[in-house]
């Protein structure tokens, strides 16, 4: 190489080190923006709803039109279940201060998901020590880092396996800024992708799926079919156990048999899957958490408070209705 190629590389270098801190400048800006902004509109929906019962039922109703006004205003990222998760932002994180800059909005949306406060502190502080991506954690969450390394008597496996698979999650400036939170909170959205790579994403994902467990219930007279899944539940979880129960169904039931039964373990639910996919309406399939551990009495005790809370505030918004 001579000297004007170094010369010349030296330059591309330069410049290319300047885009970068920028970026990484521009990365820190927004996020800190964008989370302490969140974390502020929690808190007003949240001291909103404590003005009394009344206001508080009102205030459901009221989420519906916060949202519709902020859309229109500010374009995508202020539906409700996004105000909620701000509102739930501000109840699991009611300190400011604690609430850490070096994670995104991404990373305390699956914060917040976590019930067990221990857990959720450990998690947001190995996010910070390890540098984990917002998929890097949400990996780690699902399968139940946290509660495997407790239960191990080997916790150096368990940490170099979890090291090695999230190695491939690394997240670079480019993938953070087409996170789609950040085009939301910046009312811009990548349009680019071609016919091509969407045909790509789709033969790629395609796979073979399995049932894990089949057993046959005498007593119920039927097929109970039995799906583990480690992460949330998912739409494509609940059409494929679908597939299974109709299949058996129509291939191994018996005359006198009486219709499968599917089961979808996982290691966390979704609400939004089990209202809106044929959970609602199919009485063969269901779904259910599994945990990795026994819980404590106290955590018998908060989740049965919570179950409590959410059938008294379904009742009041049926008789607000109706």
């Amino acid at each position: 190489m001579n000297s004007l190629q170094t010369t010349e590389h030296q330059l591309i270098s330069n410049i290319a080190n300047i885009i970068t801190a920028a970026r990484q400048q521009v990365r820190q800006t927004v996020n800190i923006a964008m989370v302490q902004s969140y974390w502020e509109i929690g808190r007003l929906i949240v001291e909103d709803e404590q003005q009394g019962e009344q206001r508080a039922q009102y205030g459901k109703h009221l989420l519906q039109e916060i949202s519709q006004r902020l859309t229109d205003m500010f374009g995508k990222g202020f539906d409700v279940t996004n105000l909620r998760n701000m509102r739930l932002f501000y109840l699991v994180f009611p300190i400011r201060d604690a609430v850490r800059r070096e994670l995104s909005w991404t990373h305390y949306r699956s914060l917040i998901r976590i019930e067990n406060p221990q857990a959720r502190q450990w998690y947001l502080r190995e996010s910070i020590e390890n540098n984990w991506s917002a998929r890097a954690l949400d990996r780690q969450i699902s399968v139940l880092y946290y509660e495997r390394l407790l239960a191990s008597q080997n916790k150096a496996v368990v940490a170099q396996e979890a090291e090695k698979k999230t190695e491939p999650l690394k997240e670079t400036i480019q993938d953070y800024l087409r996170d789609p939170y950040i085009l939301d909170f910046l009312n811009l959205q990548d349009k680019t992708y071609q016919e091509n790579q969407i045909e790509q994403a789709i033969i790629s994902n395609l796979q073979d799926f399995y049932i894990d467990l089949v057993f046959y219930n005498f007593k119920l007279k039927c097929f109970l079919l039995i799906d583990l899944k480690i992460g949330k539940l998912k739409h494509q979880d609940i059409g494929q156990m679908d597939t299974y129960v109709r299949l058996y169904d129509e291939q191994f039931k018996g005359e006198d048999d009486n219709p499968a039964i599917g089961l979808v373990l996982c290691s966390e639910q979704s609400e939004a899957v089990a209202k809106y996919s044929v959970l609602a309406d199919r009485k063969q399939i269901f779904s259910s958490k599994y945990v990795a551990y026994l819980p404590t009495e106290q955590e018998l005790e908060r989740q049965l408070t919570t179950s409590v809370l959410q059938v008294r505030e379904a009742a009041a918004v049926y008789k607000a209705k109706y």
